[in-house]
């Protein structure tokens, strides 16, 4: 399809897969993985849906480089950092990822990462628990400690409690203020404005589990 004179100029761009996958990055952001379509991409970018598939030969190749792009964006030392510390910082640059993509971040927790960008991830976090644990059974078991933490986290904070389906008619702070004392006195540590001082006294409870086994 030739492109119409009155498209905008960013519109008659040549395609690209880095186009292709900003654009799908945008759509996403905006109405969520369900309003992603190859014919509401292909709108977007001024130009046939089959296009796209000259570059992603199915939704699934086009959902896995959105992946891959998100993966790629969290930056990891290089080998020779001090691994603790380096752990830490890749902890929080995953956190800082999935805030990036929060309408993204539910595929990318349940994704695999079984392509050559998300084995990459995981083979050098691997590497960094590794240097703090004592054998490859116990790397392969705080790896997974830690996967869950930082999943959890992340997906709590994008797409969990404050955002999850509610009750039809839910309690209000009277009935918990009457009912759930310790809930009551809690919940002000539960607001956004906490969870940076919650995520790292999680993460202070995890190395305490690595020094523990090191």
């Amino acid at each position: 399809m030739a492109p119409r004179r009155d498209q905008a100029p960013s519109a008659r761009r040549a395609l690209s897969r880095e186009r292709i996958v900003a654009g799908a990055l945008e759509l996403v952001a905006a109405d969520g993985l369900r309003g992603l379509s190859t014919r509401r991409l292909g709108e977007r970018l001024g130009v046939e849906a089959m296009s796209i598939y000259h570059y992603f030969p199915s939704k699934q190749h086009l959902l896995d480089a959105l992946v891959d792009h998100a993966i790629a964006s969290i930056p990891l030392d290089a080998p020779g950092a001090n691994p603790e510390d380096a752990l830490r910082r890749a902890a929080h640059a995953y956190r800082a990822m999935a805030r990036r993509f929060p309408q993204l971040y539910p595929l990318v927790a349940l994704h695999r990462l079984n392509t050559p960008t998300g084995v990459a991830f995981i083979e050098r976090v691997l590497e960094l628990v590794r240097a703090l644990v004592r054998s490859d059974e116990e790397a392969a078991r705080q790896f997974r400690a830690f996967g869950y933490y930082l999943t959890g986290a992340a997906l709590d904070e994008t797409a969990g409690y404050a955002h999850g389906p509610s009750a039809a008619e839910p309690v209000d702070e009277a009935y918990i203020a009457a009912h759930c004392p310790r809930l009551a006195a809690a919940a002000p540590y539960f607001k956004a404005p906490e969870w940076d001082k919650t995520f790292a006294q999680g993460l202070d409870a995890l190395f305490d589990g690595f020094r523990s086994r090191s």
